[in-house]
C-alpha cells in the first residue's frame, strides 16, 4: 500500500456536474461517440478528461466500459498477472497522484489486467479516492470472479468502510468460486448479520429496542462457522505465537480478527491498532481499529440500557447510563475530529463526526461536516436525514423540510429508512402547522405498515376529528 500523501496533493472525487465546462463538453462528445460505436475516439476523450480530473469516477467507469467493449470478453490467460504494474509500483509510492494517468494508459491495452487494477485500487485508496478504489477491484470481480485473493481484498475494503451489505455480496461470490473457503463462508455470515444489525439502527446510531433480540441472535449466527470452543482454541494458539514474537504482523492481524469474532471489541481494537503500527500506516487497519472502538462503546451502552430497562426504578443505573452517554459523546467528538484531520476528504468520517457533534448538541458545527458527507452515495440518505434533524434542532424548519424532502425523493422503496424520513418529515410539517402535508407523510407509512410508531392513531384520528 502506498504511503499517505499530503492531503493538499490528493485529487477529490467529483461528479460530472462538478467538471468545468470545457471538460463537461468533452464528456458529452465521448457519450456521443460511444452511442455511435466510435469507441477509440471516446477512449481518447475520456483519458484527457481524467488526466485533468482524476477524481471523476463516472468518467473512469465510462472509459473502462469502452475499453472492455474494444477488447472483447476477458481471456483466461494472463488475467492474474501483474502486466505493466510492476514497473509502476515504485513510482506509485513516490507520486501516487501522478502515476494514475500512467496506470490508465496501461489499462487501455489490457482493461482486465488484475495487477494494474489492484495498483489503481492501492493508489486511489492512499489518496482517499474511495469510490475509485472500489471500482478498481470491482472490475476484477466482474471480469475474473475466480480471483479470490483480490476478491478477499475487496471484501475487506468494504468491511473496513462499514459497508457490510457490499462485503457480504463479495464474500458470497468467493464462496461460489471456492465453496471450501471457510474465511469467506464466515465473512458472508458475519457481514450479513452486521448489515441486518445496521438496518435495525435509526439514523442517530441508536439500536431500536424492539429489534434487540433479533440483533443478538443474528450476531450469534454470524459466528456459526466456528464454535466458541474453536474460537478460544484458535485464540490461545495465536496468543502463544504473539507472545513469542509481538512484531509478527500476520499473527497480530489474525489475533485481532479472532477477538473481533469473539466480540471482545476492546482487545480487537488494541490488536488492530498494533497491526496498523506494524504495517507502517495501512489505512484499512486503522479503520478497523476505529470500528472496534465504536463497537465497544455501543456494547457498553447496550448493557447499561438493558440494566435500566430491567430495573426502571434503579436511579443508580439510570445515572450511570446518562453519565456514560455524556462522557462518550464528548470523547467521540474528540476522536472523530482527529480522524477527519487525518483524512479530511473522507465523507464517511465527516458523517461520523457530524453525528457525534449532533449528539453533543453542537448543531451548528455538525452542519458543514454533514453537508460534505452527502458526497458519498452509500450514506447520502442517512446524512440527509440527520441534516434534517440538525436543522430542526436549530429551529430552522424550512431547511429541515428541504433536506428530508430530498432524502425522500431519492428513496424508491418503502423500507425502514424511508419510513423514518417520512415520519420525521411529518412531525416537522405538523410542528409548523402544515397539517395536510404532515398527514400525507403519515398516510404513506400507514398504507404499508399499520403498526409503525403512532401513525395509525395520527391518521385515524384525522378522520374522526
Amino acid at each position: 500500500m502506498a504511503d499517505q500523501p499530503s492531503q493538499e496533493s490528493s485529487p477529490v472525487e467529483i461528479s460530472v456536474a462538478d467538471l468545468p465546462k470545457n471538460l463537461g463538453d468533452l464528456v458529452l462528445k465521448a457519450d456521443a461517440a460511444i452511442e455511435q460505436n466510435n469507441l477509440g475516439y471516446a477512449v481518447k476523450l475520456l483519458l484527457s478528461v481524467l488526466k485533468a480530473e482524476p477524481g471523476f469516477v463516472d468518467g473512469r467507469k465510462k472509459l473502462r466500459a469502452a475499453e472492455m467493449k474494444i477488447a472483447g470478453p476477458p481471456k483466461k490467460k494472463g488475467l492474474f498477472g501483474g502486466g505493466g504494474a510492476g514497473k509502476l509500483k515504485g513510482r506509485a509510492k513516490k507520486d501516487p497522484a501522478g502515476v494514475i494517468d500512467d496506470i490508465e494508459k496501461e489499462l487501455e491495452k489490457d482493461p482486465y489486467n488484475a495487477g494494474l487494477n489492484e495498483l489503481l485500487h492501492d493508489v486511489s485508496f492512499s489518496l482517499n479516492m474511495l469510490d475509485t478504489a472500489a471500482f478498481a477491484l470491482e472490475t476484477i470481480r466482474r471480469a475474473t470472479p475466480d480471483n479470490t485473493k483480490l476478491l478477499h481484498k475487496l471484501a475487506t475494503f468494504y468491511e473496513a468502510r462499514n459497508m457490510p451489505e457490499e462485503a457480504a455480496a463479495v464474500y458470497k461470490d468467493i464462496v461460489k468460486a471456492d465453496p471450501t473457503d471457510t474465511d469467506a463462508v464466515k465473512g458472508e455470515k458475519d457481514m450479513t448479520a452486521r448489515a441486518s444489525m445496521a438496518r435495525s439502527q435509526d439514523a442517530s446510531g441508536a439500536l431500536v429496542k424492539k429489534d434487540d433480540k433479533e440483533t443478538l441472535a443474528l450476531e450469534k449466527a454470524s459466528r456459526a462457522a466456528m464454535t466458541q470452543d474453536q474460537l478460544e482454541e484458535k485464540r490461545d494458539q495465536l496468543v502463544q505465537q504473539y507472545n513469542e514474537d509481538v512484531n509478527n504482523f500476520e499473527v497480530v492481524k489474525q489475533l485481532a480478527a479472532i477477538y473481533e469474532q469473539s466480540e471482545d471489541w476492546a482487545m480487537a481494537q488494541q490488536m488492530y491498532e498494533w497491526a496498523h503500527t506494524l504495517s507502517a500506516g495501512d489505512a484499512a487497519l486503522k479503520m478497523k481499529s476505529n470500528n472496534m472502538k465504536d463497537r465497544a462503546g455501543e456494547e457498553e451502552i447496550r448493557v447499561l440500557e438493558s440494566r435500566v430497562e430491567e430495573n426502571p426504578d434503579d436511579e443508580e443505573a439510570q445515572a450511570a447510563l446518562e453519565d456514560y452517554q455524556q462522557t462518550r459523546a464528548v470523547a467521540q467528538v474528540d476522536e472523530r475530529r482527529k480522524r477527519v484531520e487525518q483524512n479530511p476528504t473522507d465523507p464517511q468520517l465527516r458523517y461520523d463526526l457530524g453525528q457525534a457533534l449532533y449528539h453533543a448538541g453542537e448543531y451548528s458545527e455538525a452542519i458543514p461536516h454533514l453537508q460534505q458527507a452527502t458526497r458519498n452515495p452509500h450514506i447520502r440518505t442517512r446524512v440527509l436525514l440527520l441534516l434534517g434533524r440538525t436543522f430542526d434542532a436549530k429551529g430552522m424548519s424550512d431547511m429541515a423540510i428541504k433536506q428530508l424532502t430530498d432524502a425522500n425523493s431519492e428513496l424508491t422503496v418503502m423500507d425502514k429508512t424511508k419510513k423514518e424520513v417520512l415520519y420525521e418529515l411529518g412531525l416537522i410539517h405538523d410542528k409548523v402547522s402544515s397539517k395536510d402535508d404532515a398527514l400525507n407523510c403519515f398516510k404513506q407509512i400507514y398504507e404499508v405498515d399499520y403498526g409503525y410508531r403512532d401513525v395509525a392513531h395520527r391518521v385515524e384520528s384525522s378522520y374522526s376529528g
